[in-house]
């Protein structure tokens, strides 16, 4: 029995032909599909690369607001504070005696001087604000005792920070306000008495924080500073990695310079040697310099019960570094313990004969 169907060759060959084409247009439509499944994936990464990007930059958005949202909040916040000081200066701020008034008060009166910054506030409200000196109970206590004296011989300095900020740079006014919060505003209140008028804690920071800090001016502030121990027999009372004077001319004018060498942090937990080092060692004529974060105000405010001339002049010497490396800021230095610099707190070893045979006692570890 025959098919119904039979299909010459040639029929059976036009219809492989015509199958043949229809493969041959599947492959090509195969290949436009996969050219483009190829550009979609290569979308696909560029805009997941995006992405990723997107992220990366919110994340480092979010992180710059976390990190800065004081400075925003209580800047803003602050800058009343600093319009109204134009209008009324009694109004809620202490009055300051200018530093012409306390250098005179200093070097022709020989009075002595303990300053309060942020670091004692924070201690006295019960608070650590820097690493180099937990906050201690007793030193709280001492703290207040001194910021409370209104003796005659003993200058209490404050930080200028509390109303108009026009006289220092950029840079520093931001970071008063950043720190000037009401919160901390209200802190120093408890502690200041506004019928009263303060010295300027800031006497000891010529140079890097003010808006003239790249014109002559910072150069007359320090040798203003420097006569206060011209011809004088100097002792230093710093951390052992302080290193006052080491390395520049700052203190080449005093008649002699003698070291008593305290731990570089927590210096309060040693102060009943530290003191008694320094009474040892003192000569009535004997000019205390100091160096050693809060505990430098106590010391300064015994010594001078003691009979002695002493000044807490905290950062001085790092202000002269800088003044001498002239880039308008504070920058590292290497050989020196620098608490307002990110790794400050390691430091390089030195090797100067003149800075040992000034030593007269080293207290505590190092």
């Amino acid at each position: 029995m025959k098919p119904e169907n039979n299909m010459s060759f040639e029929e059976q060959q036009e219809i492989l032909s015509v199958c043949l084409d229809e493969i041959v247009k599947l492959k090509e439509e195969n290949l436009r599909l996969q050219e483009r499944l190829d550009s979609i994936t290569a979308t696909e990464h560029v805009l997941m690369d995006g992405l990723k990007k997107m992220v990366q930059l919110t994340q480092q958005q979010a992180s710059y607001y976390q990190l800065n949202k004081n400075l925003i909040y209580n800047g803003v916040d602050n800058i009343k504070y600093e319009l109204y000081d134009n209008i009324d200066h009694k109004y809620c701020y202490p009055e300051f005696y200018h530093l012409e008034e306390t250098l005179d008060l200093i070097i022709n009166q020989k009075k002595s001087m303990a300053r309060f910054g942020d670091g004692e506030f924070a201690i006295m409200a019960g608070e650590t604000r820097h690493k180099f000196q937990q906050a201690d109970q007793h030193l709280g206590q001492r703290l207040q005792e001194v910021i409370q004296c209104e003796e005659d011989g003993l200058l209490i300095a404050i930080a200028d920070n509390y109303g108009n900020l026009d006289k220092y740079n950029s840079a520093q006014r931001w970071e008063i306000r950043s720190y000037m919060s009401e919160q901390h505003r209200q802190q120093h209140m408890r502690f200041l008495d506004l019928s009263r008028k303060y010295h300027n804690a800031y006497i000891s920071r010529p140079y890097a924080m003010y808006a003239d800090n790249r014109t002559d001016a910072p150069y007359y502030r320090f040798q203003n500073l420097k006569k206060i121990w011209d011809s004088r027999n100097v002792i230093f009372i710093e951390g052992s990695l302080t290193r006052m004077g080491v390395g520049n001319d700052l203190f080449d004018n005093a008649a002699q310079i003698k070291r008593i060498v305290a731990p570089p942090t927590d210096a309060f937990a040693q102060y009943d040697k530290i003191l008694n080092a320094a009474l040892q060692y003192a000569d009535s004529d004997t000019l205390f310099l100091i160096a050693l974060g809060p505990t430098a105000s106590i010391l300064a405010y015994d010594l001078f019960h003691a009979g002695h001339q002493a000044l807490d002049i905290g950062h001085l010497d790092l202000e002269y570094e800088w003044y001498l490396k002239g880039e308008g800021d504070r920058c590292e230095i290497k050989n020196k313990y620098n608490n307002e610099m990110d790794g400050g707190d390691v430091v390089e070893d030195i090797d100067d004969p003149q800075y040992t045979a000034q030593i007269l006692c080293a207290i505590g570890n190092h």
